[in-house]
């Protein structure tokens, strides 16, 4: 079974791409990240044509997660809420950002997490605070699914880079949107419950990235960062029997600043 998490910039100005990649690698799910559309506007169709069905939270201009699977998903959510509570979520469901359902395998279910963690613009701002907030309630988000589903995969662009090995140049991360001490240990701790890095069980070696600026010929000379995970809990963990990233769509004309990353899961 293949999962892959692919942010798309816009899956309006990048459906040529996402559809030619799931035609060449028709993976079991697809998570998609800042789809920028509402749903009504979600251009459904050519993935029905290909076998897939949709689960859409999706936001005008901005943001916006999206599951594509072969197989219906169950129980799917959107946002903190409905598994936190509006209380606790306050405002941190107003952008689009969290989607989650239940795979029904042979093996078990498979509870998947589609994330888009917030950029946070700049060390110390607004944003920056909003950032830290939000992962904040990811975590107590992460550890209430958890009691319910031991199976879970977390999955998304997580806009952090958590080791050094994860950018081409960490010179000066220390004040670095993305790789400051304050994002990498809020993601240490919601990766305290149990969640492991599915990459780094195959792949030790730094130069291995997800996302390259557009500007500087950054994806020509490789300097990116790796932002886009895959977390596992220790069932799937163990499980886990790839985990890989598809530089070949960032080659394509226009195409989204991030690629492909996908994990194989096998059998009990």
């Amino acid at each position: 079974m293949q999962i892959a998490t692919w942010n798309v910039n816009s899956i309006r100005s990048r459906l040529t791409h996402v559809v030619d990649w799931l035609t060449t690698n028709p993976v079991d799910v697809l998570c998609l990240q800042e789809t920028k559309v509402v749903d009504g506007d979600f251009p459904l169709a050519p993935f029905v044509d290909l076998g897939y069905t949709a689960a859409i939270s999706g936001q005008k201009s901005y943001n916006g997660v999206a599951l594509l699977s072969r197989e219906p998903l169950t129980a799917v959510s959107t946002g903190f809420a409905p598994i936190v509570g509006e209380e606790a979520t306050g405002d941190l469901d107003t952008q689009k950002r969290v989607i989650t359902g239940v795979l029904n395998t042979d093996s078990g279910d498979i509870r998947i997490v589609n994330l888009y963690v917030p950029n946070g613009s700049s060390v110390g701002s607004d944003k920056y605070d909003y950032k830290l907030r939000w992962l904040t309630l990811l975590r107590t988000y992460l550890e209430t699914l958890l009691e319910k589903h031991p199976a879970l995969l977390v999955c998304g662009d997580f806009n952090i880079a958590l080791e050094d090995r994860d950018i081409h140049d960490p010179e000066g991360k220390d004040t670095h949107i993305m790789a400051s001490p304050q994002e990498r240990e809020a993601l240490r701790e919601i990766l305290s419950l149990g969640l492991r890095d599915a990459f780094r069980k195959f792949t030790e070696a730094s130069g291995h990235y997800s996302w390259w600026d557009y500007r500087a010929a950054s994806f020509r000379r490789n300097r990116g960062w790796r932002i886009d995970h895959h977390y596992l809990s220790p069932i799937l963990y163990d499980r886990a029997t790839d985990c890989t990233i598809d530089v070949d769509p960032r080659k394509q004309e226009k195409p989204s600043d991030h690629t492909p990353v996908i994990v194989e899961i096998g059998p009990k």
